[in-house]
């Protein structure tokens, strides 16, 4: 059955019930993004609104048209934590009651806000069950299901970001969003249909449903590992698909060294705090140089992140921009050589951040251990890919026996 795509006039429609409820959030100018979009390149800063993320939105005006008996009822969702704050928030400034699905690894500040805003927390074993679990209870409580992409009041909602960059940044050539179910990307394209604005989609190539299910003609099923949760969703809906397969010109994946730079981008230069996900429109304009006219906005869709897989993040992000090095190093084992290596390495420029002798586990790179000899593993920050290369030429030069990456 043919779907019946959202218009502008619903997008404009769910702006005026969300105004004085969401926060119409900032645009902010990114000059490093601007040296590799050849133009100027903006950030609509969503990972700033009313629960960390832009869901708010569409779950507010999905909620807001229900009838009073379904309010009574109480409203059900299944999400992985942004989604669940959003129907969590929505339904205690609407006065109704939400139950929400939540895998059980989902990040902890997830959970706890999504308690926080008045919502009956329920966990299931994983992601892919709380969709299921939410269904089953709404058969059987008569609770409502706010899906979390897939209906008409949600993706106008979503929108609403849409008609906002197009008045904060009238000249607005490409909107780049990060693409899960495709609420959002959706959204954005009804709001800027016929504007003359390329809309682009990003998904994690680790997991990305997207890419088959437009070369398929319809949604399929993919699975996958990613740390972009908030965008790994296993099949397209059916109203997003045709909404984006009608409106949305190109979807675009980035690897996950690509997402953790971005995470790490936004946070030191852009002085934002992005979880991987909500980063993934960075991650794109840093990774397809030029692809796309400009202006450029990119959306931050969201902020909220576990503060100790954000520690990993940044890690995995400096590893990935060349700012970490992990080495091993072989030497004889008798006093002073790992002096002499540590001072070597501080005369290089490397600041030394962890060291562990190993006597008996070898890297195969190295060869076995031979007796009187010892295998050192060292972490250390470098300036870059070109510091961290010119150390290790510099180490081997010096006699050394050195092999990159971990053991």
């Amino acid at each position: 059955m043919a779907q019946t795509l959202v218009t502008r006039d619903d997008v404009e429609a769910a702006r005026v019930v969300l105004d004085g409820v969401v926060r119409r959030t900032p645009v902010e100018p990114s000059r490093v993004l601007a040296g590799s979009a050849g133009g100027p390149v903006r950030l609509k800063c969503e990972n700033l609104q009313r629960t960390g993320s832009f869901k708010i939105r569409g779950a507010y005006r999905r909620i807001q048209r229900l009838d009073d008996d379904e309010r009574a009822r109480g409203v059900v969702a299944a999400s992985a934590g942004n989604h669940a704050q959003g129907v969590a928030l929505a339904a205690g400034l609407l006065g109704t009651h939400a139950t929400v699905f939540m895998p059980a690894g989902a990040p902890l500040p997830k959970l706890a806000a999504t308690r926080g805003y008045g919502a009956d927390v329920r966990l299931v074993d994983t992601f892919d069950a709380t969709l299921g679990a939410a269904a089953e209870f709404a058969e059987r409580t008569g609770a409502v299901l706010i899906h979390p992409f897939d209906h008409p009041d949600v993706v106008a909602g979503q929108g609403t970001v849409g008609l906002e960059i197009l008045e904060q940044v009238p000249d607005v050539a490409t909107v780049v969003v990060c693409t899960g179910g495709g609420g959002l990307v959706a959204g954005i394209a009804a709001a800027t249909a016929g504007a003359g604005v390329r809309v682009v989609g990003v998904q994690a190539e680790a997991f990305a449903a997207w890419p088959p299910s437009l070369a398929a003609g319809a949604p399929v099923t993919v699975s996958g590992a990613t740390i972009a949760d908030g965008i790994a969703v296993p099949r397209p809906g059916d109203l997003t698909f045709a909404q984006v397969s009608a409106q949305v010109d190109e979807i675009v994946t980035v690897s996950e060294e690509a997402l953790s730079r971005a995470v790490l981008q936004s946070l030191e230069r852009g002085k934002l705090l992005v979880e991987p996900a909500g980063a993934a429109a960075v991650a794109a304009v840093a990774e397809y140089p030029g692809r796309w006219p400009s202006p450029v906005v990119a959306v931050l869709s969201g902020g909220n992140v576990d503060p100790l897989t954000l520690d990993e993040i940044v890690r995995r992000g400096m590893a990935a921009a060349g700012r970490y090095a992990t080495l091993r190093v072989r030497l004889p084992d008798r006093p002073g050589y790992l002096a002499d290596l540590l001072a070597h390495l501080g005369r290089l420029g490397g600041n030394v951040v962890d060291v562990e002798h190993r006597r008996l586990a070898a890297s195969p790179d190295l060869g076995p251990l031979t007796l009187g000899s010892v295998e050192v593993a060292l972490t250390l920050e470098a300036r870059g890919h070109d510091h961290r290369t010119a150390m290790v030429e510099a180490l081997r030069e010096a006699g050394y026996a050195v092999a990159e990456g971990a053991a």
